[in-house]
């Protein structure tokens, strides 16, 4: 969302008003993944998913870094309290799916990762789509009513294929042991070829959009690539939906390893070579559990708060064995 949202109200206050994009598009190779990205030293990934708008649970958890000794910041806080980048090229940031909707600050929340997205080296800011950013992209096949993704008119919507196309926004990142996309797929796939899904479906959107062909588009675009658009079943949810429907329940055991979110969680939590990290929405109505995955060539690491405000860490293993790893210690 380099060059993204701006201005503009919250759900139901009229048309958003979004900037040209100010920054170079982010091309294959190193919109894939973080081995093609040119740094001194391998930068840690840090993700977080499923902020639906909850700004303040998001700063919160993304500032976990800042508050833990053994991390320098990925972010800091401004004299207006907002979020600038910090982490220079140390860092990878993955807004892991669903920016928006259920909260109260969705534009906001947008804004935030668009700023950080400008102010990051290229390529060190990655945005997966969520099944709530596809529902902006194809709002007639989903029937949304009163949420920000159902609310955004043809200049909005124009303006997110632009991002996509442009490589700020896909649906998968390759990390370094673990490939992170909003609900992942049970079995192996690769990154580059399921972004290359999203940005041919959203060249195929991007004429139809507030035209006539308009939602037949969107239905031709959901059917053509059920990798990324499909979803399965009354919830969407089934063991047939795509890399940003399929709930967690329905990940086997022998599947390939990634960072997921989109199904909800008390505390980070990992069956089989799968992490689900979708922590906010759970944590929201109580004090801390907001949290972070940070992954290194070497080790990764969830970094979540207590109800104290303290930042507490638990390193999971890396994908060799298979078995469940519970709550952040």
């Amino acid at each position: 969302m380099c060059g993204g949202p701006v201005t503009g109200d919250r759900v139901g206050g009229g048309a958003q008003v979004l900037d040209q994009l100010d920054c170079d598009p982010v091309l294959p190779p190193q919109r894939d993944g973080v081995a093609a990205l040119e740094t001194d030293a391998p930068p840690a990934i840090v993700s977080v998913s499923d902020i639906h708008g909850n700004l303040r649970s998001a700063r919160s958890a993304l500032l976990t870094l800042s508050d833990h000794p053994e991390y320098e910041p990925v972010v800091e806080t401004d004299a207006a309290r907002r979020l600038q980048w910090a982490g220079g090229e140390a860092y990878v940031l993955v807004f892991n799916g669903d920016l928006v909707d259920r909260g109260a600050h969705s534009q906001q929340v947008v804004e935030m990762a668009a700023r950080l997205a400008r102010q990051a080296p290229p390529g060190h800011v990655r945005i997966t789509v969520g099944n709530h950013e596809l529902g902006m992209l194809t709002p007639d096949v989903y029937g949304w009513e009163d949420w920000y993704s159902a609310e955004r008119t043809p200049e909005d919507r124009r303006q997110l294929l632009q991002v996509i196309g442009d490589g700020h926004v896909v649906a998968a990142y390759d990390g370094y042991n673990f490939v992170y996309a909003h609900a992942g797929r049970p079995e192996q796939y690769d990154p580059g070829a399921v972004n290359d899904d999203l940005a041919a479906a959203a060249d195929d959107l991007r004429e139809a959009v507030g035209t006539g062909e308009d939602a037949d588009v969107q239905s031709s675009i959901t059917d053509a690539y059920p990798a990324v658009f499909g979803f399965d079943g009354h919830t969407g949810r089934g063991p047939d939906a795509g890399i940003a429907w399929l709930d967690f329940e329905y990940m086997p055991v022998e599947a390939p390893p990634q960072v997921v979110g989109h199904t909800v969680q008390r505390y980070p939590v990992r069956e089989g070579n799968v992490i689900c990290e979708n922590v906010i929405r759970k944590n929201r109505r109580k004090d801390g559990g907001e949290a972070v995955l940070v992954e290194t060539p070497e080790r990764i690491v969830a970094l979540g708060r207590d109800a104290d405000g303290e930042v507490m860490t638990h390193e999971f293993s890396l994908p060799d064995a298979v078995d469940a790893d519970g709550p952040a210690d």
